[in-house]
């Protein structure tokens, strides 16, 4: 009986076109070879090495201690909301309402919600390449499509001029991810601005997913699109996540900023899908905003030494070619001069790092860049020195076949 009811089984046409995650995956694998015995160096995951910071954790003790366990507004708690308003009025300028803010089950749900709640079948949506492996599955089951748009001849860094050629009368949303994920890129503040000037003027909302926020390294300064003029801001929605710059992955809190109008078709989404983030979490996330934020600092002078001992040492490796990264903590280095005899494509160099050097990085073409890698340097200075001596050592065997 159970067979028969498994081979029945119909999966939705949206989900049935949509792609598992590669980011997923490459972390899967990384887990089964650990469980096998085997020596991994994994360097896939975008998830920070370090603990998060002990008065993060304290904040959550005492409200578990003060019953603080029942649901909250879909919203978030109030304690929250007014913590990241304040987060961003110290920090930018900007004095956000209450009714423009909802906390989230991490970053991902916030631009979930936000897709979801605005976007129509048929309608298009701006995704710039190299993108985050989650923007177009994410469209893809809203009934949306994607319109993906090519950045390499600008260094992986949008541009108004690209937004403004690949805009239809069908376009209804443009997602911008800066700092990159997978690039590191960082879109300069002036270069931010056109491009929602464009998008203002032909009426396209925008998503600025901001999981990166505070990691940036000189000369780049870190930057919110929450700077910018209202005018300008009126079809903006603002994603933001804690999981990154206080090492909180595990506890699924985020939040989106938009407008009032948004918001609203927001929550309803969340009310019938998740309904409130997990109460203790949000009591964690308001001591991440307000609390002290030298964890943040050290965090990211940790990644900054990485960074540099790594840019470096992907530069020596035979038939590699690196941009170097302005935030996040990956680096995704062009391998196409790797690519021959039976390794033609990243899948498959991809695939003999596994195999040969027990090393797991994410192959490029999931996020829309066939020929390149994402190597992940949130892991110590002397795992990554490992996996770089093993990815070193496939390639120098490459380009002597």
């Amino acid at each position: 009986m159970t067979a028969r009811v498994q081979e029945s089984f119909h999966v939705s046409a949206n989900v049935a076109k949509m792609q598992a995650s590669s980011t997923m995956m490459a972390m899967q694998k990384a887990v089964e070879m650990r469980a096998a015995g085997i020596d991994v160096v994994d360097l896939g995951p975008g998830e920070p090495d370090f603990d998060t910071p002990e008065h993060i954790k304290q904040a959550a003790i005492e409200a578990l201690r003060a019953g603080e366990t029942k649901y909250t507004p879909t919203a978030g708690t109030r304690r929250l909301l007014t913590s990241i308003i304040g987060y961003y009025e110290r920090n930018f300028g900007t004095r956000f309402d209450l009714s423009e803010v909802m906390a989230t089950a991490g970053g991902k749900q916030a631009i979930f919600n936000a897709i979801v709640a605005l976007v129509d079948p048929g309608d298009e949506v701006l995704i710039p390449k190299p993108y985050w492996v989650t923007f177009p599955e994410i469209v893809v089951f809203a009934g949306a499509k994607p319109v993906f748009i090519e950045t390499e001849e600008t260094g992986f860094t949008l541009t108004a001029e690209q937004v403004k050629r690949a805009i239809t009368p069908r376009t209804r949303l443009l997602i911008i991810n800066s700092p990159s994920n997978p690039s590191g890129r960082v879109i300069p503040p002036d270069e931010f601005r056109r491009i929602m000037e464009v998008a203002t003027e032909h009426g396209i909302y925008t998503i600025s997913d901001e999981c990166y926020l505070q990691f940036v390294y000189p000369p780049a300064k870190v930057w919110s699109a929450a700077t910018l003029p209202r005018e300008l801001r009126d079809r903006l929605c603002i994603a933001g996540s804690f999981s990154k710059t206080y090492a909180m992955t595990g506890w699924r809190i985020g939040y989106a900023i938009a407008p009032r109008e948004w918001t609203s078709a927001m929550l309803k989404v969340q009310q019938h899908s998740t309904s409130n983030p997990t109460s203790i979490a949000q009591r964690a996330a308001a001591e991440a905003f307000d609390g002290p934020q030298d964890c943040v600092a050290a965090m990211l002078a940790e990644y900054s030494r990485r960074r540099e001992w790594l840019i470096g040492a992907l530069r020596e490796i035979p038939g590699f070619r690196v941009l170097e990264p302005e935030g996040a903590f990956y680096a995704f280095p062009d391998v196409r001069g790797c690519l021959r005899g039976e390794v033609k494509t990243s899948a498959a160099f991809v695939q003999r790092l596994i195999e040969e050097a027990h090393t797991v990085v994410t192959d490029g073409a999931g996020f829309g860049a066939e020929g390149y890698i994402r190597i992940s340097y949130a892991t110590s200075l002397e795992r990554l020195q490992e996996g770089v001596r093993r990815i070193r050592k496939l390639a120098e065997k490459l380009a002597a076949a």
